[in-house]
């Protein structure tokens, strides 16, 4: 069955291409597997509550009929400003209008949210952009400028909310900088979710082409119910596509986690059992309620446009295993920082079990990527990076900062984690508390930092070691838990180059030598792993040693190996000192550079033109080994084996490949990206 909408539909059509739905829900209460809903364009300021699912082999589909014609948010227009004072104009609007859920009556909350940021659920936009919230109406009377936005200049534009007991209303202050927002685009957010079942299990369901925008959903950590203005609600195989997803007061998608009524936003509520503890009986509990790769995951979300959101483009814990994520560009996200919390990036994702995250565009993001725990089959590759670190010094003050960033993050996670055929730009590459990562063929302008730390949970005088699940290999049934030994890292034919030091980092650097979090190297290559052992290093502590009446060792704790051979480093990017093949350029100075425009980036790079004659040896899964813990290969999520032979692009590489991302460089130093 076929399905039309349209927005210029009068009301109490039955759907018919005759006599459309002037709402898209009207055609979500009745859509069921195999049937198809086509809207066509228009703005659409309703919230799409899916009540039926498809099946694998009948999806249901909602598809934009022109491509981002069709618009879903959770704002309304508002034109009854009465200016209150100067540039300040104040609405009323009455409660009832808000239904059960008033966005300026909730305050963002949750687990691992810095709750000194005050911000409330609700938006005021302008034009499209989101105003600056503050704590009092003085604070829109007479603005001052927000030091830590990324776009300081627009902070001067404020509101403030407050509610009229008298009236029932709620108010909302706004300094609009002499625009008067009768004339102008204004909207305020009324709805927390744009198309997001209400129910769990609501699986195999396409949404194509949509511009999705302006809803105020809530904080969105692992412990917790994780919601987003589009998602799939605990469900399987769910289709999102070519959508621009943007302005979400916190998360723009989620694929994560449901509704636990005894362990949500624990930590926050009752205070009595560390972060970490809960995330751990979530975890537990989730296996015996059903978290399998049969019912949950196994999501697609791909070409799709997403930015200026306030904590991510993409969330996900749990609900979004065996996922993949490709071909989307994402950027901007964070930039406001008026929400602050150990949850923020482009993407943000606990339990990456198996999911490919491939030919995506990440820049300008507070953090580009973040694999939180249990990165155990994850791939990234063939990603673009660049700019995912605060863009001013003076953000990076300790009082004004929540994490300098950095383009992909790996956390507490046991591995096997993949990162191969990417560009990483940013000052910060990769922060890696963790092990079990491989790194192969990338090109890599900035440092590794946090190697050997960041894994305990910060108690001053007790040991606190967070100890994470690994995993029955390409499944969710847990094996058993580990802390992170750090080590068991591979490093092969990648290209490193340092890039100019900000003053600031080297003060960071300098400052945070001793710190258990983040010693903030700066220096690009292999170095941090100076001191980590070989693998023959390693294994010689348990040789002649059968496990029974030994006296009490460290072995069974101390780092673990670390492997590296056919990397390439210039500019002062340093190699770890036993790294016998390295390729070390101390003459020659190395330059790139990312053009953007309207979403297309062109790469441009003079490497190629120093680079030695190829003696690169082509990486495969046998070279690669195991990761440790869960004793499973770096493989396809089929199990397959994987030969590194194609590059960035996908073009086939030499029996002795060209070290980083390209191939078939030809002299060529430019190449257009997306």
């Amino acid at each position: 069955m076929v399905y039309y909408v349209d927005a210029n539909a009068s009301a109490g059509g039955n759907g018919s291409k005759e006599s459309p739905f002037a709402k898209i829900n009207d055609a979500a209460k009745i859509a069921v597997a195999g049937d198809e809903v086509l809207v066509n364009p228009g703005i659409y300021r309703e919230y799409v509550n899916p009540v039926n699912g498809g099946t694998e082999d009948a999806r249901i589909t909602y598809r934009s009929t022109q491509p981002l014609g069709a618009v879903i948010t959770g704002a309304e227009s508002f034109k009854k400003w009465e200016q209150y004072q100067g540039d300040v104009y104040l609405a009323r609007i009455p409660n009832k209008e808000f239904g059960d859920n008033n966005p300026y009556k909730t305050l963002v909350s949750g687990d691992w949210f810095i709750a000194t940021y005050i911000a409330h659920l609700g938006e005021v936009f302008l034009n499209d952009k989101s105003l600056y919230e503050t704590e009092t109406l003085e604070g829109v009377l007479n603005p001052t400028v927000y030091i830590k936005s990324w776009d300081p200049d627009f902070t001067l534009y404020k509101w403030y909310t407050c509610q009229d007991e008298k009236t029932d209303e709620t108010l909302i202050y706004a300094n609009f900088q002499g625009k008067n927002p009768n004339e102008e685009n204004v909207e305020i957010t009324f709805r927390r979710h744009c198309f997001y079942p209400s129910e769990e299990g609501r699986g195999y369901i396409t949404l194509s082409g949509f511009k999705v925008c302006k809803a105020g959903c809530q904080w969105a950590p692992p412990t917790a119910y994780q919601e987003g203005m589009i998602g799939p609600h605990w469900s399987k195989g769910w289709i999102i596509e070519d959508c621009e997803v943007s302005h979400a007061k916190c998360s723009g998608i989620s694929l994560g986690k449901y509704y636990q009524p005894y362990n949500n936003n624990k930590w926050l509520n009752e205070k009595f059992k560390d972060g970490a503890q809960t995330e751990r009986a979530n975890i537990c509990m989730a296996v015996t309620e059903g978290w399998t790769k049969e019912r949950i995951g196994s999501h697609i979300v791909r070409r799709c446009h997403i930015h200026d959101c306030g904590q991510t483009g993409i969330v996900g814990h749990l609900g979004g295993v065996f996922s993949i994520i490709e071909d989307n560009h994402i950027h901007h996200i964070n930039n406001k920082q008026n929400l602050a919390g150990a949850e923020i990036g482009g993407i943000k994702m606990h339990a990456a079990i198996d999911c490919i995250i491939r030919r995506n565009y990440f820049h300008n993001c507070t953090r580009g990527l973040w694999l939180d725990w249990q990165a155990q089959g994850t791939r990234v590759t063939q990603n673009l990076f660049h700019d995912n670190c605060m863009p001013f010094d003076h953000l990076m003050r300790r009082e004004c900062m929540d994490g300098l960033g950095e383009d992909i993050f790996i956390e507490v996670s046991h591995g096997p984690t993949l990162v191969d055929n990417n560009i990483l730009l940013s000052d910060r590459a990769l922060k890696l508390a963790t092990q079990g990562v491989a790194l192969v063929h990338n090109y890599i302008a900035g440092s590794l930092t946090a190697v050997g730390r960041g894994v305990n949970n910060g108690s001053p005088t007790k040991a606190s070691p967070r100890y994470t699940p690994y995993h029955v290999p390409h499944r969710t049934e847990i094996v058993n838990f580990m802390t992170i030994l750090h080590g068991d890292t591979r490093l092969y034919n990648n290209i490193f180059v340092q890039k100019p030091k900000r003053k600031f980092f080297a003060k960071m650097e300098k400052a945070c030598k001793n710190m258990e979090w983040d010693q903030c190297n700066i220096t690009a290559g292999t170095i941090p792993y100076d001191e980590y052992p070989t693998y023959e290093e390693w294994a010689k502590q348990f040789e002649g040693y059968c496990g029974m009446g030994s006296v009490t060792t460290d072995r069974y704790y101390n780092p673990l190996p670390v492997w590296a051979g056919g990397n390439c480093f210039f500019n002062g990017a340093k190699c770890m000192k036993k790294e016998k093949d390295a390729y070390v350029d101390t003459k020659n100075k190395v330059t790139f550079e990312v053009k953007e425009e309207n979403g297309k980036a062109t790469f441009k790079t003079n490497v190629y033109d120093f680079m030695p004659a190829s003696t690169c040896k082509t990486i495969t899964t046998e070279i690669l080994g195991k990761a440790f813990e869960p004793e499973q290969a770096y493989e396809n999520p089929d199990g397959t084996p994987i030969t590194f032979n194609t590059d960035f692009f996908g073009a086939s590489r030499a029996s002795n490949p060209v070290a980083g991302p390209f191939e078939n460089t030809n002299k060529t130093s430019e190449w257009k990206m997306f």
